[in-house]
């Protein structure tokens, strides 16, 4: 299985918006560092959860348009002479 990871543009927009929601819902300041840290956590310890209901969810919309394309497939069959 492939680590999860994330390009570090992406990594300053999340620790950035962890920041910002510490500082306002927490009351708590921290540095980049320190923010970039708790997005490594986060990333190591919890992210593997999301991206795998991600792909449960993938899946079950896979399914349910393979549900249809064999409904419609099954309409397009022919039936021989009586």
């Amino acid at each position: 299985m492939s680590k999860i990871e994330l390009d570090q543009q992406e990594k300053d927009e999340i620790a950035k918006k962890l920041k910002e929601y510490l500082a306002e819902e927490l009351s708590v300041e921290i540095g980049s560092f320190d923010a970039q840290f708790l997005l490594d956590f986060f990333t190591e310890q919890v992210a593997y959860q999301f991206y795998n209901k991600g792909l449960a969810d993938a899946l079950t919309a896979f399914e349910g348009k393979l549900e249809e394309f064999s409904e419609l497939i099954y309409q397009l069959e022919q039936e021989g002479p009586n």
